[in-house]
């Protein structure tokens, strides 16, 4: 008999500063043995604070107001702190967002997870090991007997999340709280973590509470799921309610503002499309849009057509040109036109320094051999796992980073043989937007200082007055309010601080951008909008850009033509929409199966399977 695992009635934390922020005020739900329960919702929305409120690891501002949490009919809320640590590990565990800073760098992994074995069971160190052991296997960490004796830095972000996912696991808990377990990790990398904790849930028969921005994850390991917003659940459902008739306007805007690979719009929808929200004193008033047929279907013709290479190159490559396979607006470049940036045998080398000395034992081949052209106006998609170079690719054509070898033509110009004056004029037409920008921005300096910053470098503007003028313009032409500006960055979320560095990259009045990794750790609904946003300064300011990503969806949205990397190496090229419809290399249909995938058909075949694991394991627990 299946009985309630988790019981959360009427749960309100605060945060209590200057003023009170109603964190999450008032939610009830339940989960039962053996299920996956899905939170999903944006930053803000209170699903992280709820999974803090239930582990009882809130910040010193913050309090729990009201409400329960029964977990197996003990109420967390007003146990004893000793009582709680005893739970806290052993019958819940958590694997939290950001792997990195969860792990002490100066322990090994091995010792961290066999630290918490030892904390809830009485056994031996050599037994605590041997355990250890048995979990790096089972979460998939290779030749896990010597990565045990590895320090987090010399693990990679899939293997440090894996190691996180083995200690949690390590007292066999009865639910497991997944925060963000699988945001800004490689699609792959994404897909086998999902797959493990399907696998280890379904084995071990535990609960799983999986909080995410992303409802394409969701719809990959969720039985049921809620949507908050602003600390309160708007929509709950199983999941193929939710999929197949959400009811509620953020919950419609959530599931359409997900970029797919399959999608034919120009512009995304976003939140704001489907509803407007305003604060009273009463609390959040919601007032619904209509998104019609006609408006959808808006959204799939306007703005920009694809822009392709010259006909004869493309044919070059095995893409010959057909008018009824590109849609009518999609154009080539002329045939007589040079590109704007061309690559050549490009390399990036990293030594290998060991011993006494640090004599030279290896390389690193970062960039092996990278060759390709990109069009003015045009936009190059370079897609592929963490490690295989496209990152270094972009930092090396700014020659942030040094190559090795090869060339770098911009305008025609060598790159690599500009020194000083030269140099900056060209990174005055060629800038960057990074991936992390909290990172990017300096926290001492108000929004305006950093704005104002390259234009000061590169001489542009005759007065401060000036500087500051254009500043205020290009926070309009971001879509932000031009009164922040003395601001400093922490006071934005993450979408708004990406805005700025983009109005910061633009600054200088650039003709192209490297767009690194620019949207992968945004919720999907920020980052609609700024994958809009760009498209839209794109086609009014005529950008060419190179967009780097781990998301072969994201990738298809944005790109004209796309570059597939791995190890180093250009392995597909070709147009965007020719590579998802008819991928020549395993590699890239290994990138575009790892795409999580919300529709129907997919939902139902995933619950199929969950129910065949629960009926395999409740017979074999019956059997024993």
């Amino acid at each position: 008999m299946i009985k309630t695992l988790l019981k959360v009635d009427n749960l309100q934390t605060y945060f209590h500063g200057e003023e009170t922020v109603k964190a999450v005020d008032g939610i009830s739900f339940s989960l039962d043995e053996g299920e996956t329960l899905g939170i999903v919702g944006e930053s803000g929305s209170g699903k992280s604070v709820t999974s803090l409120s239930i582990m009882q690891l809130l910040s010193r501002n913050a309090k729990i107001e009201g409400g329960t949490i029964s977990f197996l009919g003990t109420d967390l809320v007003r146990l004893p702190d000793p009582a709680m640590r005893k739970i806290r590990g052993k019958d819940i565990s958590m694997i939290f967002q950001e792997p990195m800073t969860s792990l002490n760098p100066v322990f090994t992994v091995g010792s961290q997870v066999m630290e918490a074995i030892q904390l809830h069971q009485q056994v031996s160190k050599k037994e605590a090991r041997e355990k250890t052991i048995q979990l790096f296997d089972e979460v998939g960490i290779p030749e896990p007997h010597k990565r045990v004796d590895y320090y987090p830095h010399q693990m990679s972000g899939g293997q440090k999340q894996r190691v996180m996912i083995a200690m949690a696991l390590s007292c066999n808990p009865k639910l497991l709280i997944a925060d963000e377990p699988t945001t800004a990790l490689d699609v792959t990398i994404q897909a086998q973590i999902l797959d493990i904790l399907r696998r280890l849930r379904d084995s071990r028969g535990m609960s799983i509470l999986f909080i995410t921005h992303d409802l394409g994850v969701i719809a990959e390991i969720a039985d049921h799921v809620l949507v908050m917003y602003r600390g309160n659940i708007v929509e709950h459902g199983d999941i193929h309610q939710i999929f197949e008739n959400p009811k509620h306007p953020y919950t419609k805007g959530l599931l359409a503002c997900r970029p797919r690979l399959d999608t034919k719009f120009r512009r995304l929808p976003t939140v704001s499309d489907f509803m407007d929200s305003k604060q009273t004193p009463t609390g959040i008033e919601i007032t619904e849009k209509e998104m019609t047929p006609e408006k959808f279907d808006q959204l799939m013709v306007t703005g920009r057509g694809r822009l392709l290479h010259p006909k004869p190159q493309l044919e070059a490559i095995g893409h010959k040109w057909r008018d009824d396979v590109y849609s009518a607006d999609t154009k080539c470049v002329p045939d007589n036109e040079n590109p704007l940036l061309s690559v050549r045998d490009l390399k990036v080398h990293f030594p290998i320094r060991k011993g006494i000395f640090s004599r030279v034992q290896g390389h690193v081949k970062a960039v092996d051999g990278v060759s390709f052209d990109v069009y003015r106006g045009q936009t190059l998609g370079l897609v592929g796992e963490s490690g295989c170079g496209k990152t270094t690719t972009g930092r090396a054509i700014l020659r942030l980073i040094e190559p090795t070898s090869g060339t770098v033509e911009f305008e025609g110009i060598d790159v690599r043989s500009l020194r000083g004056k030269a140099l900056r004029e060209m990174r005055k037409k060629i800038q960057i937007i990074f991936q992390d920008p909290y990172g990017s921005l300096n926290p001492r300096m108000t929004i305006e200082s950093a704005v104002c910053e390259p234009m000061v470098i590169q001489g542009i503007g005759g007065s401060k007055k000036d500087q500051r003028d254009r500043a205020a313009y290009l926070m309009n032409e971001v879509g932000m309010n031009p009164d922040h500006l003395r601001r400093y960055p922490h006071e934005f979320s993450g979408g708004q601080r990406q805005r700025i560095c983009i109005a910061r990259a633009l600054a200088v009045e650039p003709d192209f951008l490297v767009c690194d990794e620019s949207v992968s750790a945004l919720d999907v609904s920020v980052q609609a909008q700024v994958l809009n946003l760009l498209k839209d300064l794109q086609e009014k300011l005529g950008l060419t850009y190179i967009f780097i990503s781990h998301d072969l969806s994201v990738v298809k949205f944005m790109a004209d033509m796309m570059a597939v990397m791995n190890a180093g190496e250009i392995v597909e090229f070709g147009p965007a929409e020719d590579i998802y419809a008819n991928p020549k290399e395993e590699y890239t249909r290994k990138l575009i199966n790892a795409t999580p995938r919300d529709d129907l058909e997919h939902i139902i075949k995933r619950q199929e399977e969950r129910k065949q694991a629960r009926a395999e394991r409740l017979s074999s627990v019956a059997s024993v």
